[in-house]
């Protein structure tokens, strides 16, 4: 299989030009109490899937999830609050509590160990102009859904926790980033298309009601969404905005893997497609906003980047990078051009881990080129999956950990992120052996070890020194059973560890040429308030590639109407355009729209109208008015 992967993918190798080695404080645990909850039976305490950022104020931030229903963890380093750094580098790091943990009823859940959260979580921080940096945080439990909530004291005091902060009931694997002094973008599964929702929060990730798009586009859905449910669909990683300073800034990409073409989605076909989804339009700051989908790679027959999540990263200058995995090699790809075109896959992993089992890549980039790639691996060829590999326990042996395999937390980086062959210099991050046995990369349903979770993150902060926060399982839990520190039956302490880069790498370029792009053209775009009602729409289309999204509101009649999927037509015909696509109402699926929108006059004047249509089951909707406060505008 490896071999067969290898040759399709024609890969770049890239190595160091010079043996380097970067050097990183001691992995330091983060501590956390070994069970929840202050009744006689209580849940076990875990650290899995560390989230990781780095503020611009240099603040770091480690967040960790205990699992369903008990909530999240949050860790803080903050030097002017916190203290220094000790002489060998390690961060005196603050116990945060756990920010999803029942608001006005934290003290009741604290009681019985739950929180409104715990599934998934990420968190961002935004880049003020001045000022303490926002910091937004999502928990999720798949019913009712992400529990979104922020603080503005670098996590010393959260808001309440909003457990309904995203749109659509029932979803999964959000994302989180920032931009700006408030401004936070959320993205997740829609569970019942798998479509890729983004929505947009201008109060710091409180609620996010600011603005709405999909990421996969009309021409891309067919190959990687989930209807009908037997389709094999798409695999979600994290969402980046540019905060660079070029004309780029504020472009959202959107980063799934998903089978290459309709016909392999609904036959089951593999994960063998990596795409991204760009966002320009986005910066119009409307209520509604449209992604164009481009492919970065794609595998031969049978490849499967889905090992776990793939990742993407923005650096200061508006270039982009893509990682991923097919447990083998870690691939690497980057795109100067607003993601619209990429260059060949380069596997990124050397030396000694060539061959062997690299899985959870992550990517962080900043300044002009600088790129840092973090996965863990193995020290044997072979399926992460695979036990037979992975855990041999020969006749029920009570140490045959002994014979395992042994994971590292690896980093590979380069100061010419960008460039035709970029040269990346790999080191150890890990002290110490961090897991044994077999890696799942099945998500909830992998029959694999899944003590390390699904992912982990790196990071850069300021001074341009990597950070990373991973989870770790190679001591025993003090809770037992304790059979032996090589015996399968006993029971690990999981918990996050932490360590970051003690300086900056040479030859780091903080200034450079921003990337040349263009932005999406837009046929017509719009929003603003009806005369009657206190009704308010948002409306954007465009015909070449066909793409659209629409928002509707009658607070008086308690009705929502959002597109679904984008749009299956656009006609435009003189000064007006309409849209007709699939819609949901108050989040549910099963209705169509027809919009219209007409400009008519300058922005102000009372003169454009708008006028909506909604039918499905056993229900019909229509209204039309002249736009008093808002602009459509037809290109």
């Amino acid at each position: 299989m490896s071999t067969r992967v290898l040759l399709g993918l024609a890969l770049g190798i890239v190595t160091s030009a010079v043996p380097a080695f970067a050097q990183f404080s001691p992995n330091q645990e983060l501590p956390l109490p070994l069970t929840g909850g202050k009744l006689p039976v209580g849940f076990v305490v875990r650290a899995i899937e560390p989230g990781l950022r780095v503020g611009p104020d240099g603040a770091v931030y480690v967040v960790s999830i205990r699992g369903v229903p008990t909530g999240v963890d949050l860790h803080r380093h903050f030097a002017p609050i916190d203290g220094a750094p000790t002489a060998d580098g390690t961060y005196p790091f603050k116990y945060l509590g756990r920010p999803d943990g029942c608001g006005i009823f934290a003290a009741g859940c604290d009681v019985v160990g739950v929180a409104e959260g715990g599934g998934d979580v990420d968190i961002a921080v935004n880049f003020p102009a001045s000022g303490v940096p926002n910091l937004a945080l999502t928990s999720l439990m798949l019913v009712p859904g992400v529990t979104g909530t922020h603080s503005t004291d670098r996590g010393e005091i959260f808001t309440d926790p909003n457990p309904v902060a995203a749109s659509i009931p029932g979803d999964d694997r959000q994302w989180n980033d920032a931009i700006g002094s408030q401004t936070v973008y959320l993205s997740y599964h829609d569970v019942a298309t798998f479509n890729i929702d983004v929505q947009r929060s201008y109060n710091g990730g409180q609620t996010y009601a600011d603005g709405f798009g999909e990421a996969i586009d009309p021409q891309t859905f067919p190959a990687a969404g989930g209807l009908p449910p037997t389709n094999t669909a798409n695999l979600l990683g994290p969402i980046r905005v540019d905060r660079s300073r070029c004309a780029s800034r504020g472009n959202l990409y959107q980063i799934f893997v998903a089978p290459n073409d309709v016909t392999e989605n609904g036959s089951g076909g593999s994960f063998r497609s990596v795409y991204v989804g760009v966002s320009t339009d986005v910066k119009l700051g409307h209520s509604v906003f449209t992604f164009t989908d481009h492919k970065i790679f794609t595998g031969p027959q049978g490849a499967n980047y889905a090992n776990v999540f793939p990742a993407l990263a923005v650096d200061g200058v508006g270039n982009v990078y893509a990682v991923w995995s097919d447990n083998v090699n870690v691939l690497y790809s980057s795109s100067t051009d607003f993601g619209t075109s990429w260059t060949p896959a380069t596997r990124v992993n050397q030396g000694a881990t060539v061959g062997n089992a690299n899985v959870f890549p992550w990517v962080d980039a900043d300044a002009d080129g600088h790129v840092v790639v973090a996965w863990f691996g193995g020290d044997r060829p072979g399926h992460s999956n695979d036990a037979a590999i992975h855990e041999p326990c020969p006749n029920q042996s009570i140490d045959c950990m002994k014979g395992w395999t042994n994971w590292n937390t690896y980093v590979a980086e380069t100061v010419n992120g960008h460039a035709a062959t970029p040269v990346f210099t790999q080191s150890v991050a890990s002290d110490h052996v961090i897991h044994r046995g077999t890696v799942s990369v099945g998500g909830l349903g992998g029959s694999a070890n899944r003590n390390l979770g699904d992912l982990f993150q790196v990071a850069f902060d300021p001074l341009h020194r990597i950070n990373l926060a991973f989870s770790d399982d190679h001591k025993v839990s003090p809770l037992g059973p304790d059979n032996g520190a090589d015996n399968p039956s006993t029971r690990r302490l999981i918990r996050a560890n932490f360590t970051h880069q003690l300086s900056a790498s040479a030859g780091i370029v903080t200034k450079g040429q921003c990337a040349q792009g263009l932005d999406d053209f837009d046929d017509v775009e719009g929003e603003g308030q009806l005369e009657q009602d206190d009704d308010d729409f948002g409306m954007i289309g465009r015909d070449n590639p066909r793409n659209g999204a629409l928002r509707y509101r009658d607070r008086k009649a308690g009705i929502e109407v959002r597109s679904s999927n984008g749009i299956s037509s656009l006609t435009l015909a003189g000064s007006c355009a309409t849209l007709e696509g699939s819609a949901k109402v108050n989040g549910n699926a099963g209705y169509t729209v027809r919009a219209t929108g007409c400009d008519l006059g300058a922005a102000g004047t009372g003169k454009d109208t708008f006028s909506i249509n909604v039918t499905g089951p056993n229900f019909s909707y229509s209204k039309a008015g002249t736009v008093v406060s808002g602009d459509i505008r037809r290109h």
